[in-house]
């Protein structure tokens, strides 16, 4: 009879079953189809000669841990997955751009910095109306700029410098207003700069340098209410002249234009509050210096190589952060006031550079001698014939004109195992850990000599990152063509930080500091200016903490998935077979007539008591309906307090499912000796008036229903982990719902 009941809820144990498997190998549905689709087409257009992009053969996007796709948390409007994010960059890659990209349409950052991608920038692109970041810079893209870009509404940061794209600006740029930064210099990027531009609300950086633009500097360009940084050296203006409307850039910090062509006087600046760096060098402007005092923030002064005249004003003394004057190369004359250096109150790391070189200066007023970290350059003046001033007037080495530095880590510790270093944590003296490697470049700084400003970067970049000052090395530091700024940062996890080994920092903190880089998620700070991450590299104690899937292209949440599911599966199943074996128990007894006097059997079974049908009417007041709490296949069952106080399940087999005495004493017998912490606990029985009644402490009832309901909510739980889809959901639960009601209800 047993295997008669198994052989009838097989099937549903089956269904069961491929419900719970189904929660786990249904994955490859979660993320978008279009975006899977797309990502492969993406793949295939791809040279990866290191196969960094392997795991994206297998698996689902957003599951199995594709190599720089990231997915937002949770499905979205349509029930799906969707990518946030491709973060593809350094990563050697060659072959182009796929317009498959354009799928993406939930995307917010596209990232390709660092390759070797040539083609053309897709059109498609335009089609990614959630986009915020477009960093394409460092690769051999060519061909014009799509006007399609002009109409990204959320777009902040358009960087593709350092590729090879022609063609002029689209004049659909003008419709960018939240773009914050024009990244794009050292390209072929020709004609006009569209004045159109000029109304763009929210621009704070340009940097147009090393272009071939030409034609004229728009005056439209000073109506931009937070441009900090005006930078657009080494293009052909040919013949034009600086708008003198520039002056009334209230807000700007830093106006670069060497080497662009220009032509007459260099315009006042002295109503810019804050500039801080001025380069106009290698032009043909001509005239003279405007005499108007420019900011107290001004670092470098650089009018050098044009053709100048008249003499040097009396207000580029006393500028408290000057670091470099070069007026070099022009037809200045009189005399140099030596109170441009004499006042310059310097520290230990301070520096200042005077350069001028080439001009017609006949005498120096004022005292002639230098102190400290003051360099002045006289070579090519008529005053250099002074014998006195030789010291002033000698050759240039490199030396003088380059500046890096990098550190020294002395110590009297022991070496540390590669790859540990010594970390810069003052309390822990000799305390090896392993940092993470940062390539770091200022894009275009606001000063000329980093060495003043390394405390203030550290404390800025430190804080930026929510870090402490000494869990920053600044390993080395080097000028480069630009000028840009190279740097190597290496940062340190924090003794103790990491539970599991305080040597590394946790797989989170990894995360959240590459995020931080990765997303430009640390403020933009005036002197510094906008930054580049070359590079962000992690040692091999680090290569779990972005894994890669694994061969099967099951994700590691889908391994725990089946491993739930089959949990879920063996508990509910073991609660099924146990009642399937009272039922079967139960099932022999045939009917007998209502309130029938049973024969007086004898039954005495330590711990089951036998009860009279009056206790049981009494304990349930008469059977009350208000007492009842449950109701199967085989009867109902009632709460009822018996005379001693003892709560108990009551279950009273209905017309129809009674059985023989005979049967039923075997089953009491039977029952008595099933004893399991997961399943009711007999406390005694009732076999007069014609009932066929069973007892069980209301608690250990009241024990079982939750542990079949424990067993059904852990498979849910499953589905809902898993399955990420409201639709499958409904279909799973409402299947199990179906398959368990149907089991009790032969119970």
């Amino acid at each position: 009879m047993f295997s008669t009941h198994v052989s009838r809820l097989l099937p549903l144990l089956f269904f069961f079953l491929f419900c719970c498997c189904s929660s786990t190998f249904a994955q490859d549905d979660i993320t978008n189809p279009v975006e899977v689709r797309a990502l492969r087409v993406i793949k295939e257009s791809l040279n990866d000669p290191v196969n960094r992009l392997r795991n994206w053969k297998h698996g689902d996007p957003c599951n199995s841990n594709w190599t720089g796709v990231v997915c937002f948390n949770s499905t979205l409007d349509d029930g799906y997955l969707h990518v946030s994010e491709l973060q593809l960059f350094s990563m050697n890659l060659s072959g182009n751009l796929s317009p498959e990209l354009g799928r993406l349409t939930r995307l917010t950052i596209l990232s390709f910095m660092w390759n070797k991608i040539t083609g053309s920038i897709p059109k498609e692109i335009g089609n990614i109306k959630s986009l915020e970041l477009l960093l394409l810079n460092g690769n051999l893209l060519i061909g014009n700029l799509p006007e399609e870009l002009g109409f990204l509404p959320n777009l902040d940061r358009i960087q593709i410098d350092e590729n090879r794209i022609s063609g002029p600006l689209p004049k659909s740029f003008a419709n960018l207003n939240k773009t914050k930064h024009f990244h794009m210099n050292n390209n072929s990027i020709s004609g006009q700069i569209p004045p159109e531009i000029g109304s763009l609300p929210s621009i704070v950086h340009i940097l147009l340098d090393n272009n071939n633009l030409s034609g004229y500097l728009p005056p439209e360009l000073s109506n931009m209410p937070h441009l900090l940084i005006l930078q657009l050296d080494n293009n052909h203006f040919d013949g034009t002249t600086i708008p003198q409307s520039y002056g009334n850039m209230s807000k700007l910090l830093k106006m670069s234009l060497r080497n662009c062509s220009l032509q007459g006087p260099v315009p006042d600046l002295s109503s810019i509050p804050n500039l801080g760096y001025l380069d106009l060098s290698q032009n043909q402007l001509n005239g003279s210096i405007p005499t108007g005092k420019l900011s107290d923030s001004i670092t470098t002064i650089d009018l050098s190589s044009n053709s100048l005249t008249g003499t040097i004003p009396t207000n580029f003394s006393g500028l408290p952060r000057l670091q470099k004057l070069s007026l070099a190369n022009n037809a200045l004359s009189g005399s140099i006031p030596s109170r441009i250096w004499q006042e310059r109150e310097l520290n230990s790391t301070e520096t200042i550079i005077v350069d001028l070189r080439n001009n017609r200066f006949s005498n120096i007023s004022g005292r002639s001698d230098l102190r400290p970290n003051v360099t002045v350059w006289l070579q090519g003046n008529p005053l250099c014939s002074d014998g006195n001033l030789l010291r002033l007037c000698g050759p240039i080495t490199e030396e003088d004109i380059n500046q890096g530095s990098t550190n020294s880590n002395t110590t009297t510790c022991s070496d540390c195992p590669p790859p540990y270093e010594f970390s810069p944590e003052p309390l822990r003296r000799c305390f090896c850990a392993a940092p993470l490697l940062v390539g770091y470049r200022l894009k275009s700084p606001g000063f000329s000599d980093f060495l003043p400003y390394r405390s203030e970067f550290e404390e800025y970049i430190t804080s930026g990152l929510s870090l402490n000052l000494y869990q920053l090395r600044l390993d080395s530091f080097q000028w480069q063509k630009g000028p840009r700024l190279r740097m190597y940062l290496k940062f340190f996890p924090v003794f103790g930080s990491n539970a599991n080994n305080s040597f590394i920092f946790n797989r989170s903190e990894v995360r959240r500091i590459r995020g931080m880089f990765t997303g430009w998620n640390i403020r933009d700070e005036d002197l510094f200016g906008p930054y580049e991450l070359m590079n962000f590299t992690l040692l091999d104690v680090y290569r779990d903490v972005f894994p890669s899937a694994s061969p099967s292209g099951l994700s590691k949440g889908a391994v725990a998935g089946i491993v739930l599911g089959s949990v879920a599966a063996a508990v509910t199943l073991t609660a099924i077979i146990a009642l399937i074996i009272m039922r079967k128990r139960m099932r022999g007894y045939s009917a007998v007539a209502r309130r029938k006097r049973s024969s007086k059997a004898s039954l005495k079974i330590e711990g089951v008591k036998s009860f009279t049908y009056a206790e049981l009417a009494l304990a349930t007041d008469n059977f009350n309906s208000s007492t009842q709490i449950g109701q199967g296949g085989y009867g109902k069952v009632y709460k009822g307090t018996l005379g001693s106080g003892t709560v108990v399940a009551i279950k009273r087999a209905q017309e129809g499912s009674l059985q023989g005495e005979k049967e039923f004493l075997t089953e009491i017998e039977l029952l008595s000796r099933l004893h399991h912490r997961n399943l009711v606990s007999l406390l005694g029985f009732c076999d007069e008036e014609g009932e066929q009644v069973l007892l069980s402490k209301f608690l250990f009832w009241l024990m079982t229903k939750t542990f079949i309901y424990i067993s059904y909510c852990l498979y849910c739980q499953a589905c809902r982990c898993w399955f990420m889809s409201t639709w499958k959901m409904v279909l799973c639960e409402t299947t199990f719902l179906v398959c368990f009601t149907s089991s009790l209800s032969h119970l």
